[in-house]
Protein backbone atom coordinates (compact mmCIF):
# COMPACT_ATOMS: atom_id res chain seq x y z
CA UNK A 1 0.00 0.00 0.00
CA UNK A 2 1.08 3.66 -0.84
CA UNK A 3 1.82 5.61 1.96
CA UNK A 4 1.63 8.14 -0.27
CA UNK A 5 -1.80 8.49 -0.77
CA UNK A 6 -3.53 11.60 0.44
CA UNK A 7 -6.50 10.87 3.15
CA UNK A 8 -8.96 10.61 1.19
CA UNK A 9 -7.77 7.62 -0.85
CA UNK A 10 -6.38 6.02 2.57
CA UNK A 11 -9.35 5.92 4.32
CA UNK A 12 -10.73 4.15 1.15
CA UNK A 13 -8.52 1.51 -0.01
CA UNK A 14 -5.60 1.31 3.08
CA UNK A 15 -4.93 -2.08 4.13
CA UNK A 16 -7.52 -4.12 2.88
CA UNK A 17 -7.07 -7.63 3.03
CA UNK A 18 -9.15 -9.47 0.35
CA UNK A 19 -9.96 -13.49 1.15
CA UNK A 20 -9.64 -15.77 -1.51
CA UNK A 21 -13.02 -14.96 -2.92
CA UNK A 22 -11.79 -10.98 -4.41
CA UNK A 23 -14.80 -9.00 -2.49
CA UNK A 24 -14.93 -5.51 -2.87
CA UNK A 25 -16.08 -4.50 0.42
CA UNK A 26 -14.29 -5.76 3.24
CA UNK A 27 -14.85 -9.26 4.70
CA UNK A 28 -16.15 -9.20 8.45
CA UNK A 29 -14.44 -12.41 9.96
CA UNK A 30 -16.73 -13.51 13.01
CA UNK A 31 -14.91 -16.01 14.53
CA UNK A 32 -13.15 -16.79 17.84
CA UNK A 33 -10.70 -18.66 16.57
CA UNK A 34 -8.34 -19.61 14.24
CA UNK A 35 -6.71 -23.63 12.76
CA UNK A 36 -3.50 -24.35 12.20
CA UNK A 37 -2.84 -27.19 9.57
CA UNK A 38 -0.08 -28.90 11.94
CA UNK A 39 0.86 -28.93 15.95
CA UNK A 40 4.33 -27.36 14.39
CA UNK A 41 2.25 -24.27 13.25
CA UNK A 42 0.47 -24.03 16.19
CA UNK A 43 3.68 -23.96 18.18
CA UNK A 44 5.22 -21.30 15.49
CA UNK A 45 2.00 -19.25 15.50
CA UNK A 46 2.10 -19.03 19.69
CA UNK A 47 6.03 -18.55 19.61
CA UNK A 48 5.87 -15.57 17.51
CA UNK A 49 7.55 -16.81 14.10
CA UNK A 50 4.32 -16.73 12.56
CA UNK A 51 2.04 -13.52 11.52
CA UNK A 52 -0.87 -15.28 11.19
CA UNK A 53 -4.10 -15.00 13.86
CA UNK A 54 -4.64 -16.62 17.13
CA UNK A 55 -7.73 -15.63 19.33
CA UNK A 56 -10.22 -12.87 18.19
CA UNK A 57 -9.63 -11.21 21.03
CA UNK A 58 -5.73 -10.61 20.23
CA UNK A 59 -7.04 -9.80 16.55
CA UNK A 60 -8.75 -10.65 12.90
CA UNK A 61 -8.40 -9.52 9.93
CA UNK A 62 -10.99 -7.42 9.89
CA UNK A 63 -9.55 -4.97 13.02
CA UNK A 64 -6.11 -5.69 11.71
CA UNK A 65 -7.58 -3.83 8.30
CA UNK A 66 -8.66 -0.70 10.94
CA UNK A 67 -5.60 -1.32 12.46
CA UNK A 68 -3.55 -0.93 9.56
CA UNK A 69 -5.80 2.26 8.12
CA UNK A 70 -5.83 4.31 11.12
CA UNK A 71 -1.96 3.66 11.44
CA UNK A 72 -1.59 4.88 7.77
CA UNK A 73 -4.24 8.37 8.37
CA UNK A 74 -2.57 8.82 11.75
CA UNK A 75 1.45 8.36 10.40
CA UNK A 76 1.69 5.65 13.31
CA UNK A 77 3.72 2.16 12.79
CA UNK A 78 1.32 0.23 15.10
CA UNK A 79 -2.13 0.19 16.23
CA UNK A 80 -4.48 -1.47 18.78
CA UNK A 81 -8.40 -1.60 18.53
CA UNK A 82 -10.83 -1.73 21.96
CA UNK A 83 -14.32 -1.64 22.54
CA UNK A 84 -14.53 1.69 23.03
CA UNK A 85 -12.73 5.01 23.18
CA UNK A 86 -12.52 4.91 27.21
CA UNK A 87 -10.69 1.13 26.62
CA UNK A 88 -8.52 2.90 24.76
CA UNK A 89 -7.98 5.55 27.31
CA UNK A 90 -7.69 3.78 30.23
CA UNK A 91 -5.06 1.02 28.52
CA UNK A 92 -3.35 3.57 27.22
CA UNK A 93 -2.52 5.32 30.52
CA UNK A 94 -2.90 1.79 32.30
CA UNK A 95 -0.59 -0.32 30.65
CA UNK A 96 2.73 1.81 31.57
CA UNK A 97 2.15 2.54 35.04
CA UNK A 98 3.17 0.67 38.16
CA UNK A 99 2.87 1.81 42.22
CA UNK A 100 4.36 4.85 42.39
CA UNK A 101 4.76 6.61 38.94
CA UNK A 102 3.08 9.84 38.63
CA UNK A 103 0.73 11.36 35.61
CA UNK A 104 0.69 14.89 35.23
CA UNK A 105 -2.74 15.80 33.48
CA UNK A 106 -4.71 18.68 31.66
CA UNK A 107 -7.66 19.32 34.13
CA UNK A 108 -9.99 19.90 31.20
CA UNK A 109 -11.00 16.66 30.12
CA UNK A 110 -14.33 14.09 29.46
CA UNK A 111 -15.28 12.73 32.79
CA UNK A 112 -14.68 9.86 32.77
CA UNK A 113 -11.16 10.25 31.62
CA UNK A 114 -10.72 13.01 34.98
CA UNK A 115 -12.01 9.54 36.29
CA UNK A 116 -9.21 6.99 34.59
CA UNK A 117 -6.72 9.96 36.43
CA UNK A 118 -7.98 11.35 39.77
CA UNK A 119 -9.73 8.51 41.16
CA UNK A 120 -8.73 4.80 39.51
CA UNK A 121 -5.13 5.37 39.11
CA UNK A 122 -4.77 6.25 42.78
CA UNK A 123 -6.95 3.01 43.71
CA UNK A 124 -3.13 1.41 42.49
CA UNK A 125 -1.06 3.54 44.43
CA UNK A 126 -0.56 5.68 40.53
CA UNK A 127 -0.20 9.19 41.84
CA UNK A 128 -1.51 12.31 40.03
CA UNK A 129 -1.72 16.34 39.51
CA UNK A 130 -4.08 18.08 37.15
CA UNK A 131 -3.21 21.06 35.95
CA UNK A 132 -4.53 24.02 33.86
CA UNK A 133 -3.03 22.40 30.52
CA UNK A 134 -3.19 25.94 28.54
CA UNK A 135 0.05 26.84 30.73
CA UNK A 136 3.33 25.41 30.04
CA UNK A 137 4.15 26.77 33.40
CA UNK A 138 1.98 24.66 35.46
CA UNK A 139 2.79 21.32 33.37
CA UNK A 140 6.71 22.18 34.28
CA UNK A 141 6.23 23.03 37.84
CA UNK A 142 3.88 19.81 38.55
CA UNK A 143 6.59 17.61 37.17
CA UNK A 144 8.10 15.22 39.68
CA UNK A 145 10.91 12.61 39.90
CA UNK A 146 8.46 9.82 39.29
CA UNK A 147 5.90 10.84 36.23
CA UNK A 148 5.99 8.84 33.84
CA UNK A 149 2.61 10.14 31.47
CA UNK A 150 1.17 13.39 31.20
CA UNK A 151 -1.90 12.94 29.47
CA UNK A 152 -4.11 15.58 27.85
CA UNK A 153 -7.02 16.18 25.17
CA UNK A 154 -6.94 19.12 22.40
CA UNK A 155 -9.65 21.10 22.02
CA UNK A 156 -11.23 19.93 25.12
CA UNK A 157 -14.26 18.72 26.51
CA UNK A 158 -16.74 20.83 26.33
CA UNK A 159 -15.20 24.19 26.58
CA UNK A 160 -12.75 23.92 23.35
CA UNK A 161 -9.97 25.05 25.26
CA UNK A 162 -6.45 24.22 23.41
CA UNK A 163 -3.18 22.90 24.79
CA UNK A 164 0.11 23.61 22.97
CA UNK A 165 0.96 19.71 22.53
CA UNK A 166 4.46 20.42 21.11
CA UNK A 167 5.37 22.73 24.20
CA UNK A 168 3.78 19.73 26.50
CA UNK A 169 5.67 17.10 24.41
CA UNK A 170 9.01 18.50 25.24
CA UNK A 171 8.91 18.85 28.12
CA UNK A 172 7.90 15.21 28.65
CA UNK A 173 10.42 14.25 26.82
CA UNK A 174 13.06 15.72 29.16
CA UNK A 175 12.07 13.66 31.85
CA UNK A 176 11.58 10.59 30.06
CA UNK A 177 8.13 10.60 30.35
CA UNK A 178 5.48 9.48 27.57
CA UNK A 179 3.13 12.21 26.14
CA UNK A 180 -0.90 10.31 25.97
CA UNK A 181 -2.90 12.71 23.47
CA UNK A 182 -6.91 12.20 23.39
CA UNK A 183 -7.04 13.38 19.80
CA UNK A 184 -11.01 12.93 19.31
CA UNK A 185 -12.36 16.61 18.86
CA UNK A 186 -9.68 17.58 16.45
CA UNK A 187 -9.91 14.27 14.45
CA UNK A 188 -6.65 12.95 12.88
CA UNK A 189 -7.87 15.28 9.56
CA UNK A 190 -7.28 18.52 11.51
CA UNK A 191 -4.20 17.79 13.75
CA UNK A 192 -1.42 15.38 14.13
CA UNK A 193 -0.34 14.65 17.66
CA UNK A 194 2.29 12.19 16.62
CA UNK A 195 4.03 14.86 14.63
CA UNK A 196 3.62 17.16 17.37
CA UNK A 197 5.86 14.55 20.00
CA UNK A 198 3.19 12.86 21.51
CA UNK A 199 4.06 9.45 22.04
CA UNK A 200 0.74 7.77 21.77
CA UNK A 201 -2.28 8.86 20.66
CA UNK A 202 -6.40 7.64 21.31
CA UNK A 203 -9.70 7.74 19.90
CA UNK A 204 -12.80 6.76 20.33
CA UNK A 205 -13.57 5.41 17.11
CA UNK A 206 -17.48 5.96 18.38
CA UNK A 207 -17.07 9.62 17.36
CA UNK A 208 -16.29 10.71 14.22
CA UNK A 209 -14.82 7.41 12.44
CA UNK A 210 -17.94 5.76 12.84
CA UNK A 211 -19.73 9.26 12.69
CA UNK A 212 -23.47 7.34 12.42
CA UNK A 213 -24.78 6.54 15.56
CA UNK A 214 -24.11 2.72 15.07
CA UNK A 215 -20.93 1.38 17.30
CA UNK A 216 -18.79 1.50 20.16
CA UNK A 217 -15.03 1.68 18.87
CA UNK A 218 -11.29 2.84 20.23
CA UNK A 219 -8.07 2.95 18.83
CA UNK A 220 -4.70 3.52 20.13
CA UNK A 221 -1.85 4.24 18.06
CA UNK A 222 1.69 4.95 18.65
CA UNK A 223 5.48 3.32 17.89
CA UNK A 224 5.67 -0.46 16.67
CA UNK A 225 8.22 -0.45 20.22
CA UNK A 226 5.52 1.03 22.67
CA UNK A 227 3.03 -1.21 22.23
CA UNK A 228 5.27 -4.09 22.24
CA UNK A 229 6.65 -3.68 24.93
CA UNK A 230 3.67 -1.67 27.32
CA UNK A 231 1.15 -2.64 25.33
CA UNK A 232 1.27 -5.67 23.80
CA UNK A 233 0.56 -8.05 27.52
CA UNK A 234 -1.71 -5.68 28.78
CA UNK A 235 -4.18 -5.89 25.51
CA UNK A 236 -3.71 -9.52 25.19
CA UNK A 237 -4.57 -10.57 28.91
CA UNK A 238 -6.86 -7.77 29.79
CA UNK A 239 -9.12 -7.96 26.65
CA UNK A 240 -10.69 -4.76 25.82
CA UNK A 241 -10.71 -6.23 22.16
CA UNK A 242 -13.11 -4.72 19.69
CA UNK A 243 -15.80 -6.52 17.94
CA UNK A 244 -14.87 -8.07 14.41
CA UNK A 245 -18.37 -6.12 13.45
CA UNK A 246 -17.54 -3.16 15.14
CA UNK A 247 -14.71 -2.52 13.16
CA UNK A 248 -16.10 -3.23 9.80
CA UNK A 249 -18.36 -0.69 10.57
CA UNK A 250 -15.65 1.65 11.35
CA UNK A 251 -13.86 0.80 8.29
CA UNK A 252 -16.86 1.76 6.36
CA UNK A 253 -17.42 4.93 8.28
CA UNK A 254 -13.69 5.70 7.45
CA UNK A 255 -14.61 5.96 3.74
CA UNK A 256 -16.55 8.49 4.27
CA UNK A 257 -15.39 10.59 7.32
CA UNK A 258 -13.55 13.12 4.96
CA UNK A 259 -16.61 14.15 3.21
CA UNK A 260 -18.88 14.41 6.82
CA UNK A 261 -16.22 16.17 8.52
CA UNK A 262 -15.70 19.06 6.43
CA UNK A 263 -19.60 19.40 5.59
CA UNK A 264 -19.94 19.89 9.48
CA UNK A 265 -16.75 22.03 9.80
CA UNK A 266 -18.58 24.28 7.41
CA UNK A 267 -21.96 23.98 9.61
CA UNK A 268 -20.09 24.46 12.67
CA UNK A 269 -18.31 28.04 11.35
CA UNK A 270 -21.81 29.25 10.17
CA UNK A 271 -23.18 28.11 13.41
CA UNK A 272 -20.53 29.74 15.61
CA UNK A 273 -20.54 33.10 13.50
CA UNK A 274 -24.58 32.75 14.11
CA UNK A 275 -24.41 32.53 17.62
CA UNK A 276 -21.82 34.80 18.26
CA UNK A 277 -24.48 37.96 17.37
CA UNK A 278 -27.24 36.33 18.92
CA UNK A 279 -28.66 38.49 21.76
CA UNK A 280 -29.04 35.24 24.46
CA UNK A 281 -26.12 34.18 24.30
CA UNK A 282 -23.64 35.51 26.38
CA UNK A 283 -20.51 33.44 24.66
CA UNK A 284 -19.03 31.55 22.39
CA UNK A 285 -16.37 29.19 21.75
CA UNK A 286 -15.13 28.02 18.37
CA UNK A 287 -11.13 27.03 17.23
CA UNK A 288 -12.17 28.31 13.89
CA UNK A 289 -13.06 31.97 14.87
CA UNK A 290 -10.35 34.34 15.06
CA UNK A 291 -11.49 35.16 18.82
CA UNK A 292 -10.94 31.90 20.10
CA UNK A 293 -8.59 32.84 23.16
CA UNK A 294 -5.49 30.43 21.69
CA UNK A 295 -5.61 31.20 18.13
CA UNK A 296 -2.56 31.36 17.51
CA UNK A 297 -1.76 27.79 19.41
CA UNK A 298 -4.36 26.44 16.91
CA UNK A 299 -2.83 28.59 14.20
CA UNK A 300 0.44 26.09 14.87
CA UNK A 301 -0.99 22.45 15.30
CA UNK A 302 -4.41 22.36 13.75
CA UNK A 303 -5.64 22.05 10.17
CA UNK A 304 -9.09 23.31 10.35
CA UNK A 305 -11.51 24.72 12.98
CA UNK A 306 -13.80 21.55 14.96
CA UNK A 307 -16.82 20.38 14.33
CA UNK A 308 -18.12 21.62 17.51
CA UNK A 309 -18.84 24.23 19.37
CA UNK A 310 -19.26 25.43 22.74
CA UNK A 311 -21.55 28.79 23.93
CA UNK A 312 -22.96 29.91 26.85
CA UNK A 313 -26.61 31.43 27.45
CA UNK A 314 -27.34 34.35 29.29
CA UNK A 315 -29.98 32.66 30.97
CA UNK A 316 -28.54 29.81 32.29
CA UNK A 317 -29.53 26.31 33.05
CA UNK A 318 -33.28 27.43 32.44
CA UNK A 319 -32.33 29.04 29.04
CA UNK A 320 -30.43 26.14 27.76
CA UNK A 321 -33.17 23.71 28.73
CA UNK A 322 -35.70 26.24 27.26
CA UNK A 323 -33.65 26.30 24.06
CA UNK A 324 -32.70 22.62 23.84
CA UNK A 325 -36.13 21.52 24.39
CA UNK A 326 -37.87 23.88 21.56
CA UNK A 327 -35.31 22.46 18.53
CA UNK A 328 -36.75 19.96 15.85
CA UNK A 329 -33.36 18.99 13.63
CA UNK A 330 -30.91 19.09 16.73
CA UNK A 331 -31.12 16.61 18.96
CA UNK A 332 -30.68 16.38 22.36
CA UNK A 333 -27.96 13.49 22.78
CA UNK A 334 -24.28 13.07 25.25
CA UNK A 335 -23.00 11.84 21.74
CA UNK A 336 -21.13 14.21 19.46
CA UNK A 337 -19.00 13.66 15.63
CA UNK A 338 -22.72 12.29 14.06
CA UNK A 339 -23.97 12.76 10.60
CA UNK A 340 -26.39 14.02 13.08
CA UNK A 341 -26.66 17.41 14.80
CA UNK A 342 -26.47 16.70 18.57
CA UNK A 343 -26.24 19.17 21.83
CA UNK A 344 -25.62 18.17 24.87
CA UNK A 345 -26.12 20.49 28.49
CA UNK A 346 -22.15 18.92 30.20
CA UNK A 347 -23.41 20.35 33.38
CA UNK A 348 -26.05 18.31 33.78
CA UNK A 349 -24.72 15.07 31.69
CA UNK A 350 -20.84 14.78 30.84
CA UNK A 351 -19.53 16.18 33.47
CA UNK A 352 -22.17 16.17 36.23
CA UNK A 353 -19.72 14.23 38.21
CA UNK A 354 -17.51 17.02 39.06
CA UNK A 355 -18.23 19.51 41.96
CA UNK A 356 -19.55 23.15 41.17
CA UNK A 357 -16.21 24.07 42.21
CA UNK A 358 -14.33 21.92 39.36
CA UNK A 359 -17.17 22.62 37.06
CA UNK A 360 -16.92 26.29 37.33
CA UNK A 361 -12.42 26.09 37.06
CA UNK A 362 -13.62 24.27 33.74
CA UNK A 363 -15.64 27.46 32.29
CA UNK A 364 -18.67 25.15 32.45
CA UNK A 365 -21.20 27.58 33.82
CA UNK A 366 -24.90 26.18 34.33
CA UNK A 367 -25.43 28.02 30.76
CA UNK A 368 -22.78 26.11 28.75
CA UNK A 369 -23.89 23.89 26.22
CA UNK A 370 -22.08 21.84 23.80
CA UNK A 371 -23.06 21.36 19.88
CA UNK A 372 -22.26 19.02 17.73
CA UNK A 373 -22.76 19.92 14.02
CA UNK A 374 -24.30 17.25 11.92
CA UNK A 375 -24.23 17.31 8.19
CA UNK A 376 -27.49 18.75 7.47
CA UNK A 377 -28.15 22.18 5.35
CA UNK A 378 -27.12 24.68 6.91
CA UNK A 379 -29.40 26.83 6.64
CA UNK A 380 -32.11 24.64 8.29
CA UNK A 381 -29.49 24.59 11.26
CA UNK A 382 -29.53 27.89 11.62
CA UNK A 383 -33.41 28.25 11.09
CA UNK A 384 -33.79 25.58 13.87
CA UNK A 385 -31.70 27.61 16.28
CA UNK A 386 -33.16 30.74 15.53
CA UNK A 387 -36.66 29.69 16.35
CA UNK A 388 -35.51 27.47 19.28
CA UNK A 389 -33.65 30.79 20.72
CA UNK A 390 -36.61 32.63 20.61
CA UNK A 391 -38.31 30.44 23.12
CA UNK A 392 -35.16 31.84 25.48
CA UNK A 393 -36.25 34.02 28.22
CA UNK A 394 -34.19 37.76 27.54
Amino acid sequence: MSKNWQPATQLVHGGTLRSQFGEVSESIFLTQGFVYETSAAAEARFKGEDDGFIYARYGSPTNDMFEKRMCMLEGAEDARATASGMAAISAAILCQLKAGDHIVAARALFGSCRYIVETLAPKYGIGCTLVDGRDLANWEAAIRPNTKVMFLESPTNPTLEIVDIAGVAKLAKQIGAKLVVDNVFATPLFQKPLELGADVVCYSATKHIDGQGRSLGGVILSSKEWIDENLHDYFRHTGPAMSPFNAWLLLKGLETMPLRVRQQTENASRVADFLAEHKAVARVIYPGRADHPQADIIAKQMTGGSTLICFELKGGKEAAFAMQDALDIITISNNLGDAKSLITHPATTTHKNLTDEARAELGISPGTVRLSLGIEDGGDLLGDLEQALSKVKA
